[in-house]
């Protein structure tokens, strides 16, 4: 059979992350729709960032989530964000593929600072 190529080769997806942008006169918004999380899915809550880190160009926290709970809490998200705007990814081991060819967005698609992720890192 041989060696699969790149296009053959089926990627690993260990969790996913959803990234919830807020700016400050939408953080209450954005604090609801946290705690709504949390209530509801077996989810890690991350820390709130006011100030940019890694590729986002927004306000933003993390919420991560197994690869089983996709199903619940994606279309959640979809009919819950409100009017936030949210990154959702798996990670597969490769952070540029996952924030860009391999994400999903809801809302509107913010630019991202691609520079602050490595190829397969």
């Amino acid at each position: 059979m041989g060696t699969e190529s790149g296009a053959d080769r089926v990627e690993t997806i260990t969790e996913y992350h959803a990234h919830v942008y807020y700016r400050p006169e939408t953080k209450a918004e954005a604090a609801a729709l946290r705690e709504a999380l949390g209530a509801r899915f077996p989810v890690r809550l991350g820390r709130w960032h006011d100030a940019l880190v890694g590729p986002h160009t927004q306000s933003m926290y993390q919420v991560a989530f197994a690869v089983e709970a996709f199903a619940q809490v994606m279309p959640w998200l979809m009919l819950h964000r409100g009017g936030l705007d949210v990154l959702v990814h798996p990670m597969t081991g490769d952070e540029l593929a996952d924030h860009t060819a391999h994400a999903a967005w809801l809302g509107q698609r913010l630019p991202l600072r691609l520079e602050a992720l490595a190829p397969g890192r």
